[in-house]
This record gives C-alpha cells, sequence and structure tokens, in this order.
C-alpha cells in the first residue's frame, strides 16, 4: 500500500514509501462564526476585524470564512468546524493495512472528525476543503493527514473521505481525517494552517 504523510515542519513521517510535504495553506478571509467580539468605541469596522483577527477556539466552534486560491475554485468560500478528536491505538495501526518504516519508530493514529460547509462560490471538492488541517502534539510537532494513495488505510469509525467528492454553495459534510503521531505524544490542538503570512487557527485539546 502506497502512502503519502504531509507533514509540516518539526513533523515526523508515518509510514514506508511516503513523503513529508512541508508548508501548507491557502489564504482565508471573512468573519468569525465560532466568537463574539465588542464594539469598538469609536464604530466602524471594530467588530469585524475582532472576528478575523480570533485565532484560538474550542472543539465545536467555526473557523472564519476561509477563501480558496485552488484555480478550479477560485474565490469560493467555505468552513472548518473541527468537532471531535480521538487517539487510536497501536492495535488500530496493526490493523490499518499499512506498512511501518522502521526509522520514523513507532506511531499512532489520530482522528479528527470535521464539518465542513461551502458558503459560496464556485464548486469545491472535499480534499481542497480540509486540505489545511494540522495536528499539534504535547511535543510541539505537527503532520497534515495521512493520504493513501495505493490502497486504502482502515480505521476503526473513521471511514476514508472520498476527497474528489464536489461540495456545492449550501452544502455540509461531515468527515474524520487520519493523522499520525509519534507514539508516546499527545494530541494537543487542532489546527487550520492560512500559509506563511497568517498564523493559524488553533482548536485547543486541553480543558
Amino acid at each position: 500500500m502506497r502512502t503519502w504523510t504531509r507533514a509540516v515542519p518539526a513533523a515526523v513521517g508515518a509510514v514506508v514509501l511516503a513523503v513529508a510535504l512541508t508548508g501548507c495553506g491557502a489564504s482565508s478571509s471573512g468573519k468569525s462564526k465560532g466568537g463574539s467580539s465588542e464594539s469598538s468605541a469609536s464604530g466602524g469596522s471594530a467588530e469585524s476585524e475582532d472576528s478575523e483577527d480570533q485565532t484560538k477556539f474550542t472543539l465545536g466552534e467555526t473557523s472564519p470564512i476561509q477563501v480558496s486560491d485552488e484555480s478550479a475554485s477560485k474565490g469560493a468560500e467555505y468552513t472548518v468546524t473541527p468537532t471531535k478528536v480521538e487517539t487510536g491505538t497501536k492495535a488500530d495501526m496493526d490493523k490499518s493495512g499499512l506498512e511501518k518504516d522502521k526509522k520514523d519508530g513507532p506511531q499512532v493514529p489520530v482522528y479528527v472528525w470535521s464539518t465542513i460547509t461551502h458558503e459560496s462560490g464556485k464548486t469545491m471538492e472535499l480534499g481542497d476543503m480540509d486540505d489545511d488541517l494540522i495536528v499539534k502534539t504535547d511535543k510541539d510537532e505537527r503532520t497534515k493527514a495521512l493520504i493513501v494513495i495505493m490502497g486504502e488505510a482502515k480505521w476503526p469509525n473513521c471511514p476514508a473521505t472520498d476527497t474528489t467528492k464536489k461540495v456545492s454553495a449550501g452544502q455540509t459534510e461531515r468527515i474524520c481525517s487520519a493523522f499520525l503521531i509519534p507514539e508516546g505524544q499527545k494530541a494537543a490542538a487542532v489546527e487550520l494552517s492560512r500559509g506563511y503570512t497568517k498564523a493559524p487557527l488553533e482548536w485547543s485539546l486541553s480543558g
């Protein structure tokens, strides 16, 4: 089975024949749907600016609107809402069908369930809407979701997403993504990369 693990700087590789790809992310803009802000005494756009500047969320809160920069869906707007995170076991890894690369050391899966909502604009593929999700560990390592390009990895209660499925404005999909982290580390947060010029959005798993 051929797989890719998309890693961001400081993350480790995942499985045999894996390719670690550094960097991530489309830019984003718009208002947050998952928080509130106070109006400035001077009025104007203070509320929207505060919403756009919000980067910390709790699970179940919706991201600010993200804007696609993919050529086929450029300008389309969507939101991402991580809703649940669970860490799998060594047994899950053993039964997944993935070969292990000894140089990466033992790893376990992390399952992230998210709600993806297409807000407006051109039709998008699901794979373009969740491509910037990242799991950060308590050791500050980060990795993007596992890509299986030949065959299929099997995870309990986390079915593979049809990344080529087309989603139109007004449609919502609930998906599960699998990430691999070093055994012994814990998932500390889910992040949504916004490129190199903006801080990522973060959904902390503590508390």
